[in-house]
């Protein structure tokens, strides 16, 4: 099953202009693959990897209120964001639940705010909601820029190869302007859970296409590799990483979600913040997302609700892959607590009644 938040880019026709094929309908273009599953994986976990991810929501903020504003509707602490600083924070109803996980880079001027690709419009839709007396205005800004992923464990040295020293003189969570080759772009440095660094870089359409024909015509020691969306979708599974709308959804709150560290409980008031500190406060999470092992007749298409042995409700998968790399169906699953032991076996459901066996925990 492809990524569910694939959607056009920006830079989807350069890619097609490079002899890349270009899938999808109704508006939704993108890269599967930009070379073999194996190839594209094997640069994700022993070299680098370079994905677009200009299908983002991209939305410049502007105004005297920003960051008060967001401070009010956002679950981690942004008031006293800096200059050229990078801040990760969950937009959530009034019921907890997630809207979307944001990032926020702070250019003064203007807040630049990414969302995953399948919440933009809803988040647009919930921000603009929320704006009464403030001097906040939210501008789409997804057609000016072009933005790219580099992960894997040789990306720090490969980002110096394009950004000189800098990267390495960076703290987490920050970007910085480079001029390098005669291109002009922003070099954002983040630190994700559980993986190897992961770098940004932010550009004009221009300058991003210069940039992609550099990487495309790299020809060096590095395992480098563009990235499709169906190898990024098995290499997120198998890493345990939610994705909009699979996970990162409505139905789900941020603790269920293993999101807390961008939850700051010290602060003050925000929408959702009262259900969210009484579930942390009185241990009332009731179920978490989890790896899976999925077994029998399995289609990446369904979606399983989950049962014990004695039929009694236990969750409900939300991604389904074949991973090569274990030679099984792997998944992430929202389990109740009951179950969140590895090794426990459950069923799984389908609404067209096929039912396959499923482990709770990574292979």
């Amino acid at each position: 099953m492809i990524g569910t938040d694939s959607q056009s880019s920006p830079i989807t026709d350069y890619f097609e202009s490079l002899g890349y094929s270009v899938e999808g309908t109704n508006g939704d273009r993108f890269v599967k693959n930009f070379s073999s599953v194996n190839e594209e994986l094997n640069s994700l976990n022993d070299g680098v990897g370079m994905r677009d991810i200009s299908n983002s929501g991209i939305f410049e903020l502007k105004g005297n209120d920003v960051l008060d504003f967001l401070q009010r509707i956002t679950t981690n602490s942004v008031k006293t964001l800096e200059k050229e600083k990078v801040v990760e924070t969950i937009i959530t109803s009034e019921k907890g639940r997630v809207i979307d996980n944001v990032k926020l880079l702070n250019f003064v001027e203007y807040q630049l705010m990414i969302t995953n690709p399948a919440n933009k419009a809803k988040v647009k839709s919930w921000i603009e909601k929320y704006i009464i007396m403030d001097d906040v205005k939210i501008t789409n800004a997804s057609d000016r820029y072009i933005l790219l992923e580099l992960l894997g464990p040789q990306c720090n040295s490969f980002v110096t190869l394009l950004a000189g020293g800098i990267p390495g003189e960076m703290d987490f969570n920050r970007f910085k302007v480079v001029h390098s080759d005669g291109i002009i772009f922003f070099i954002v440095k983040l630190k994700f859970p559980n993986e190897a660094n992961r770098f940004w870089l932010l550009a004009d359409p221009f300058n991003g296409q210069k940039l992609i024909k550099n990487m495309k015509d790299y020809n060096g020691p590095f395992d480098f590799n563009f990235i499709g969306a169906e190898a990024y979708n098995i290499y997120r599974i198998e890493k345990g990483i939610p994705a909009a709308p699979n996970e990162i959804t409505a139905l789900y709150n941020p603790l269920e979600l293993n999101m807390v560290d961008r939850v700051d409980f010290k602060k003050g008031c925000y929408i959702g913040q009262e259900v969210i500190a009484r579930l942390d406060t009185y241990d009332k999470v009731q179920k978490k997302l989890t790896s899976v092992v999925l077994s029998g007749n399995v289609d990446p298409n369904e979606k399983y609700n989950l049962t014990d042995k004695e039929g009694k409700e236990a969750g409900q998968v939300t991604s389904v892959v074949y991973s090569d790399h274990f030679k099984l169906n792997i998944g992430l699953a929202m389990v109740r607590n009951a179950y969140i032991e590895k090794g426990t076996i459950l069923t799984g459901r389908s609404e067209k009644s096929n039912s396959v066996k499923v482990i709770v925990g990574k292979p």
